[in-house]
């Protein structure tokens, strides 16, 4: 829900789907694996983290604390976003 919040500012929320895999979640754009905007990774009892993706879709992992820490990369995660648009 955090990651549509943020992307509620450029895209209608009803395009941003999550897709649950067995090592991490994917929130996708209108459910096409192929549009990737973040993987949460929080299977793991110790450390949480976030797959941010760039314009030509490679991945960068950012460890977070709290789902809450996900505000705090809201530009990499619109950027992506634009992109779709």
């Amino acid at each position: 829900m955090i990651v549509r919040a943020i992307a509620a500012r450029s895209m209608a929320v009803e395009r941003i789907t999550m897709r649950d895999a067995k090592s991490y979640c994917a929130v996708l754009c209108d459910d096409n694996n192929r549009r990737p905007i973040c993987r949460l990774y929080f299977n793991s009892a110790t450390t949480k983290n976030l797959g941010l993706f760039s314009a030509d879709k490679t991945e960068i992992k950012v460890r977070i604390d709290t789902p809450s820490d996900i505000y705090k990369h809201a530009d990499a995660i619109e950027a992506v976003i634009q992109s779709y648009l």
